[in-house]
């Protein structure tokens, strides 16, 4: 990755900045002072998300625009106005914040809110310093107790899109669920509903070996490769029914079709993933219709859900971090890429750069 050379008589830090496609830089960049309202954070750590890949391969990160959402940090600056943390304390924090206001909030759509969508960090999270906007820092950042290391809070964000897509399963106690994929989402349901639901069965469906050994050790009732394997298990523990929800974190037209496979009359198949570009389903319908399952998506989740994720992180009922394989300096970020690209990493987080100055 090139280097550029930092700016003269400027403060500065060093950011992740996206060229088109699949090219980065990290280069230097004026380092953010926060205003009213803002805090800064020095990184800590930062998650390489789906999300994160997905723009990338897809041309659709913002050339210019730096990635990354999935953060801790420490306060290194307070914005005028800031009274509920102190320079040193370590904070986690989300991206999206919605205004709890309009008609989409207020039934229960927050994810769809209009200005839901606001990046509230700047430049973005891969990044040695980053800006966390007033209305985060007032509605949705946390301090961390000694006792939560940054690995596990890092996952705060997408442990909680996880939690929305459980809740909008229907799931309750005493029930089986199946989960598409065992790359670090996949396993990540697999944390969080054995979270909140001790003693559910969960059935693992991923093609490869060393994942499905990987998701036995985190406690999956079965981790199985797809097609007639994974209908075997799921009946196995449903009585010969099908599961109760399957949640879908590979995405596109075959996994949707399993889903239906897989669930009982009545069952509920979670959208978790990205399609293909452009693709469209040819499931039958009446599949659907006449078993009366139910197909929901979930596209992230909001502060309820980040605030239930946080007390079972600080409560200790949910650690994600053995599912972090790699750490390494943002200098490092293509070749962390490259690494999850060819599935030889589950969770990348990302350090400072080298060169970061306090």
């Amino acid at each position: 990755m090139q280097l550029s050379q930092p700016q003269a008589a400027l403060q500065t830090h060093h950011a992740v900045v996206c060229l088109g496609g699949e090219a980065t830089r990290l280069e230097a960049q004026p380092r953010p002072s926060p205003g009213a309202g803002e805090i800064l954070l020095r990184l800590n750590v930062v998650g390489f998300c789906g999300t994160d890949l997905f723009k990338l391969k897809t041309n659709t990160a913002p050339i210019g625009g730096v990635l990354g959402h999935e953060l801790v940090g420490t306060v290194e600056a307070l914005g005028v106005g800031v009274t509920q943390f102190a320079p040193g304390d370590r904070v986690v924090v989300p991206h999206h914040v919605a205004c709890g206001e309009c008609a989409l909030c207020k039934s229960g759509a927050e994810t769809m809110c209009a200005i839901f969508k606001e990046n509230l960090m700047a430049p973005g999270g891969f990044a040695d310093h980053v800006l966390i906007r007033e209305r985060a820092v007032s509605h949705a950042a946390h301090k961390l107790p000694d006792s939560l290391s940054d690995e596990a809070a890092v996952f705060m964000e997408p442990a909680a899109c996880v939690l929305r897509g459980i809740d909008r399963s229907g799931l309750r106690p005493n029930r089986r669920a199946v989960v598409l994929g065992c790359g670090s989402m996949g396993l990540l349901h697999l944390l969080v509903l054995h979270a909140v639901f001790p003693d559910m069965p969960i059935v693992m469906v991923d093609p490869d070996d060393a994942r499905q050994r990987f998701a036995a050790e985190l406690g999956a009732a079965a981790a199985v490769p797809p097609g007639e394997a994974a209908v075997a298990a799921a009946r196995k523990v449903s009585d010969g029914v099908g599961v109760d929800a399957v949640f879908d974190t590979v995405g596109g037209d075959q996994t949707l079709a399993a889903g239906i496979a897989l669930t009982r009359p009545g069952g509920t198949i979670v959208l978790f993933a990205h399609a293909p570009a452009d693709q469209r389903s040819a499931i039958d319908l009446n599949a659907i219709f006449k078993t009366e399952r139910r197909v929901v998506a979930t596209y992230s989740g909001a502060l309820n859900e980040q605030q239930r994720v946080f007390d079972l992180l600080c409560s200790g009922k949910l650690d994600p971090s053995p599912l972090v394989t790699h750490k390494m300096p943002l200098d490092d970020f293509e070749e962390g890429v490259a690494l999850v690209v060819r599935q030889e990493a589950l969770k990348v987080l990302f350090t400072p750069s080298r060169g970061v100055t306090s």
